[in-house]
């Protein structure tokens, strides 16, 4: 299957070193299996950056590895506790280690008011379950992480558009 990464640079080999930390499901690689979702990122890159043209790089990933012994994957098929729980924790932590020791995570994308609901949540103006409610896009977009070398190593780049 194509999975779609939105920057402001073509990458070329995915570098976990890059990630940034507190992001969903921790630090690493992303990519998404929605080529319009790709590019949005890519423009929201550029304009939080101010630099570089939005770019999407398109890889090749066999997705029936997300079943396979050989690696060590959390699905979250829709919005749920357990996937707002795995959040709260990965955004909560801003150091380089991963709180997990997940090689790929397939779950929804929470929408772009995450750090807003977030506090809200820590401060108790809302409930985990609000937070759900809060977090959930109108129609549910699914993220890909990869988050160590191993995994990495199942993407093939195809090309840049």
């Amino acid at each position: 299957m194509k999975l779609y990464h939105g920057s402001n640079l073509e990458i070329d080999t995915p570098d976990l070193k890059k990630g940034r930390p507190g992001k969903d499901f921790g630090r690493g690689f992303y990519l998404s299996d929605s080529l319009q979702q790709a590019s949005e990122m890519a423009a929201s890159v550029v304009d939080r950056e101010k630099t570089g043209k939005p770019t999407v790089t398109v890889f090749e990933f066999d997705d029936s590895l997300l079943q396979s012994a050989e690696y060590k994957v959390q699905i979250y098929p829709e919005y749920s506790l357990p996937w707002v729980k795995f959040i709260r924790a990965n955004r909560h932590n801003r150091t380089p280690k991963s709180i997990h020791d997940f090689d790929i995570v397939y779950g929804p994308i929470a929408n772009d008011t995450v750090g807003y609901q977030l506090r809200r949540c820590d401060l108790s103006i809302i409930t985990e379950e609000q937070l759900l409610e809060e977090l959930k896009y109108k129609t549910c977009t699914f993220q890909y992480f990869f988050g160590t070398d191993k995994a990495l190593a199942t993407l093939k780049k195809i090309e840049t558009i």
